[in-house]
């Protein structure tokens, strides 16, 4: 039986499938993803209104918290007509915007509260395995700032931006126990534990 070449080529150089266009399309999207090391939450999406003679224009603001989970984090606040770009430039106002969070062996040094308009967060150390315990907003910024055991407790507004600023006010307060003794002037072994002392040694050691 005659076997017929020009099915065979047919068969052999038909048209491209769609499997070679969508492992192109992950490889970029792989690419994409290594470019950013940093984490980016939204936290918070509003549309707001503005009456003009014509009717009413929409806009929508984002609120917008960005880390690398390693200490670093920044809170950014954008609006614009469409979702993707008021996010886009919370973003870039939340790494213009960024500083260093002290930590011990994944918590905080010491307890801190801070207050931003009339939200008003406090902040505990937790011992290992304990967990983020914290509301959305809160939970956001220490997730994204690589505070991995804290205890938090919100005594004020419930209010998203507010509660979030206040979280980022109490993180700025927060002192290193190394800090500590420099303003003081006074020995390391004269102001921190000595496990605390040992627990940052292991920090900056990592």
């Amino acid at each position: 039986m005659a076997v017929n070449p020009t099915n065979d080529a047919a068969s052999t150089t038909g048209a491209p499938s769609n499997k070679g266009r969508g492992e192109r399309r992950e490889r970029r999207d792989d690419r994409e993803k290594e470019k950013s090391p940093y984490t980016e939450r939204v936290v918070f999406i509003n549309r707001v209104s503005k009456v003009v003679k014509g009717g009413r224009r929409f806009s929508f603001t984002a609120l917008v918290v960005v880390g690398d989970q390693n200490g670093t984090v920044g809170v950014g606040y954008g609006k614009s007509k469409e979702v993707p770009q008021a996010i886009a430039k919370a973003v870039e106002e939340a790494k213009k915007s960024f500083f260093v969070v002290p930590r011990v062996q994944g918590t905080i040094p010491h307890p801190v509260q801070g207050e931003t308009a009339a939200g008003v967060v406090l902040l505990r150390p937790a011992s290992p395995g304990t967990g983020v315990i914290a509301g959305g907003p809160v939970r956001a910024v220490l997730e994204c700032a690589g505070v991995h055991d804290v205890l938090t407790k919100s005594l004020g507004s419930s209010n998203a931006i507010n509660m979030v600023h206040a979280t980022v006010a109490a993180l700025k307060m927060l002192e290193s126990p190394a800090q500590i003794a420099a303003r003081r002037g006074r020995p390391l072994e004269d102001v921190a534990p000595a496990a605390i002392i040992r627990a940052s040694q292991m920090t900056v050691g990592v």
